[in-house]
């Protein structure tokens, strides 16, 4: 889920954007300065605040970063989304999109 963010880093404030989310972390994307794995860093969504360790970071290109980030105290609420929901509701979109697909690939009778 892509959702903006602000990233604090040594007093330094960066805007940035999360390519996949969970309750304990994410990957950040569009980030323009380098970081290193195992760097605290703050992010800010909204009101909200929270620190987060770099785990791993991969540079895509001469100025663009992603990076792996694991909360240093996992809180749900923190991405403003139910996450448990929207896992059901993928989950109930693939089932359907399954069964969707299963009806369409039966043999049909001709009518010849």
């Amino acid at each position: 889920m892509v959702l903006p963010v602000k990233v604090l880093i040594d007093r330094d404030t960066h805007l940035a954007h999360t390519i996949d989310i969970t309750p304990g972390g994410a990957r950040l994307g569009a980030l323009r300065q380098k970081l290193k794995v195992g760097t605290t860093i703050t992010l800010q969504r909204g009101a909200k605040r929270g620190k987060f360790r770099v785990a791993w970071v991969k540079q895509l290109a001469p100025g663009e970063v992603q990076a792996g980030i694991e909360a240093l105290e996992p809180n749900e609420e923190f991405w403003g989304v139910g996450l448990s929901d929207l896992a059901q509701q993928n989950k109930s979109d693939l089932q359907a999109f399954l069964m969707l697909f299963s009806d369409t690939s039966k043999p049909r009778r001709s009518s010849l």
